[in-house]
């Protein structure tokens, strides 16, 4: 098996990549809207949404990992300014890596323009209600750019099995395509 981690802000495609991803390779996706599409008609965007998104993301992460799964492929919105997030990746890339399975950390990059654009796509809309209140939607992730770091210095991911790609310019099936290439994994 291998594990795919898919982060970047809002709206850069890790989730249309991930789709990508799954059809050429036959990984499983758990996109980060998942639980959150679960938890928010009970809780709303509040700290009990996010406590229990975490819990059920590492409960399923334990699970797959015990699985015959070809591979797996999550996604996260990760702010490099709060320690809290790196937190959560150690402990949720822990969960793969104490069971000897790789990890590739692709991080993914467009700027705001672009992001916009992606904001209000089809696919995105269809996957993802809460990003359906387009004003909300533009709003937060214009607010999140001024409030969190969610890009990575140059070097400060000091992992192996590291990808940085530039998405504005490319369509979801070329960047799923350099992932593939650049980490010598086999399509399905």
């Amino acid at each position: 098996m291998n594990v795919i981690l898919l982060f970047g802000p809002q709206a850069v495609g890790k989730m249309t990549v991930g789709q990508e991803l799954e059809k050429r390779m036959g990984y499983r996706l758990l996109h980060n809207h998942m639980t959150i599409n679960l938890l928010v008609p009970f809780f709303g965007f509040s700290d009990e949404m996010w406590r229990l998104s975490t819990l059920f993301r590492e409960e399923i992460y334990r699970s797959v990992a015990k699985t015959n799964l070809p591979g797996f492929i999550f996604t996260f919105v990760w702010d490099f300014s709060s320690h809290e997030d790196w937190e959560t990746v150690d402990r949720m890339c822990a969960i793969f890596k104490k069971q000897d399975i790789p990890v590739y950390f692709v991080e993914l990059q467009a700027g705001v323009d672009t992001r916009l654009k992606r904001n209000v796509t089809e696919n995105r809309l269809e996957h993802k209600p809460t990003k359906r209140n387009i004003a909300f939607s533009e709003a937060d992730l214009l607010r999140t750019m001024e409030t969190g770091r969610l890009q990575s210095r140059e070097g400060e991911i000091k992992e192996t099995n590291y990808l940085r790609i530039q998405t504005d310019d490319l369509s979801a099936s070329k960047t799923a395509e350099r992932i593939v290439q650049h980490f010598g994994l086999e399509d399905k």
